[in-house]
């Protein structure tokens, strides 16, 4: 029989907490998803990020890639088979949120990734910042900021 994890209760998703079989494992969570308790599960930043969330703290909408996907790619060398449609559904509806597209040339939806187990190890994993720059959208962003420099900077 599979081991069963419990889903934390999400009232801005309307979930209630109810077992989660992990015969299919869930790989990527949004932040109102989690709570400070699930750093084993979301890492220390994703577990934060979730909490702050919970608390009604300004956080940025996002989503979080588990610590399960990372070790089931260690354990076979390639990403878990639904990871890839798991990070297209909540990028979907990060983009649906925020009212922009990741890589536009108009108003561009820019992201951040960073990378972060239970316990901080700093210098240990690189971020990633501003993901979905591209010649347009770097000059939309410009445009937006009233500042070229700032742009190609970014």
């Amino acid at each position: 029989m599979p081991e069963t994890r419990v889903r934390p209760p999400s009232p801005a998703l309307g979930l209630a907490e109810r077992p989660i079989p992990s015969a299919s494992p869930k790989y990527v969570y949004d932040f109102s998803e989690g709570h400070k308790d699930l750093k084993d599960l979301l890492g220390g930043k994703g577990a934060n990020l979730a909490e702050m969330t919970r608390l009604g703290l300004p956080v940025p909408p996002g989503f979080t890639i588990t610590t399960e996907a990372c070790r089931a790619y260690l354990e076979s060398g390639a990403e878990p088979p639904q990871l890839r449609d798991e990070v297209s559904a909540h990028l979907d509806a990060l983009q649906r949120r925020m009212g922009r597209r990741l890589g536009t040339g108009e108003d561009p939806l820019l992201v951040s990734v960073r990378s972060g187990a239970k316990f901080s190890m700093p210098g240990m994993m690189d971020t990633v910042l501003n993901i979905g720059l591209s010649d347009a959208s770097v000059r939309a962003l410009a445009t937006q900021a009233g500042d070229e420099r700032f742009a190609w900077d970014s």
